[in-house]
Formats: C-alpha cells, structure tokens, sequence
C-alpha cells in the first residue's frame, strides 16, 4: 500500500518550480489536467488545480519530510536558489526547518536529533 499527498494548487507550472528547488523531479505532468505526480527517492506527491478552493482559513495540514541528512539536505536547498529559515532544534528532538509552498501547503523538514548523533 502507499500514500500519495494531492495537493490543492493554484497553478501547477507556477508550484513545480517550488517543488524542483525542494529536490523533487516530475515523473508525471498534465498540463490540460492542471496536475502533476512528483517524485524524491522514495516520497512522492501529486499536484492538482482542480481541487483548489480558496478558503477564508488556512489550511492546517502538514506533510512532514524526513531527510537522511537534514544538514546536507537543508544546504542543497540553499544552493537551489531558495530562501528558507536556519535549522532549528525542537523540544520534541528534531532538527529542522519549515516552509510554505506558493498555495500554503505547509512543509516541516526535520531529522531527528538521536539519528543525528548516531552518523
């Protein structure tokens, strides 16, 4: 069995380029759907425009990602070209940072602080 994320998008074009900084590759892409299937390693996530509503709330969930180095990680990201806060350690011992996607989708990146001391 597997879990696939869709994700509600305003424009799928505008939100892959997000999406390629974070370290994800399209493996699918409709442009007359408005919807797009990406993959990093083993994780994928699929866009779509046609679920997206805009609501006078935020959106409250979280997909949370789990990279084998964090610090390695959270560097390639930088390199990429995209502006994201410093690590940060949590009092529920992770060590990570968070982001928005263009629509709100909310991103945590972390890696736990045990697995960190272990390398």
């Amino acid at each position: 069995m597997k879990l696939i994320p869709m994700l509600p998008v305003r424009s799928v074009e505008n939100s892959l380029k997000f999406y390629q900084q974070l370290g994800f590759t399209v493996e699918q892409f409709r442009k007359e759907w408005g919807w797009a299937m990406l993959r990093f390693d083993e994780c994928r996530i699929m866009l779509d425009q046609s679920i997206w509503h805009p609501h006078p709330t935020p959106k409250q969930q979280v997909i949370y990602l789990y990279p084998d180095d964090i610090t390695q990680y959270h560097q390639a990201v930088k390199n990429r070209g995209m502006g994201i806060p410093e690590l940060e350690e949590t009092f529920y011992g992770m060590l990570e940072f968070r982001i928005d996607d263009p629509d709100g989708n909310r991103f945590w990146i972390g890696q736990s602080t045990d697995s960190i001391t272990d390398q």
